[in-house]
C-alpha cells in the first residue's frame, strides 16, 4: 500500500462516518446544542469540511470549492467567505444553520477534491514545506496528518451528539 493509498483510506473512513452522522437529520437536530456554548452536529461538519476545504486548496494552490462551486452562496451564512470556523464564539456557532443534504453534498465535493489531490502524491512529495511560519517547518505530510485528525475529532464529537440526541 503506498503513503497516497493509506491517506485515500483515512479520507474515506472519514466519509462513511459523516454519511452515517449527518443521515436523516432535520435542520434542528443539526442546529441541536447540548449546551449553551457547545458545537452543533451540523457547525462541526460544516467546520470540518471548511478546514478541510481550505487545507488541501492551500498545499494543491487550488481555489477552495466553497467558493469555485458556489457553496458560499448556497449556504448564506451570515459569515465572511473566508470563515472556517477556527475560533468562533458561541453566538458564531449558532449562525451556521444548514440542512443535511446540502452540508452532505458540499462534504462531498470536498472530498472528491481531497481523494484526486492525494492519488497523485509520492511519498517523497510529502516533505515538501507547506508553511514556514512554524518551527519547525510544516511539511506536507504533517499538514495532512493535521487535517485527518481535525476531521476525526470532529466526526466523532458529532457522533457522540446524535448519539444523545437519539437517546433524548
Amino acid at each position: 500500500m503506498t503513503s497516497a493509498e493509506v491517506l485515500e483510506d483515512a479520507f474515506g473512513r472519514i466519509r462513511d462516518v459523516v454519511h452515517r452522522v449527518l443521515d436523516g437529520l432535520s435542520p434542528d437536530q443539526l442546529a441541536a446544542r447540548i449546551d449553551s456554548d457547545a458545537n452543533s452536529i451540523g457547525w462541526l461538519i460544516w467546520h470540518l469540511t471548511r478546514i478541510q476545504d481550505d487545507h488541501i486548496a492551500g498545499v494543491a494552490g487550488t481555489e477552495q470549492v466553497w467558493t469555485s462551486g458556489g457553496w458560499v452562496d448556497r449556504f448564506g451564512l451570515p459569515l465572511e467567505s473566508a470563515d472556517h470556523g477556527y475560533g468562533h464564539t458561541s453566538d458564531q456557532v449558532a449562525s451556521v444553520t444548514v440542512e443535511a443534504d446540502p452540508l452532505r453534498e458540499y462534504y462531498d465535493a470536498v472530498h472528491e477534491v481531497t481523494l484526486a489531490y492525494v492519488a497523485g502524491l509520492t511519498d517523497a512529495d510529502l516533505d515538501r514545506v507547506v508553511d514556514d511560519r512554524w518551527d519547525p517547518p510544516v511539511t506536507l505530510g504533517v499538514r495532512l496528518v493535521s487535517i485527518i485528525h481535525d476531521d476525526v475529532t470532529h466526526t466523532g464529537q458529532a457522533a457522540f451528539i446524535r448519539g444523545i440526541l437519539e437517546r433524548s
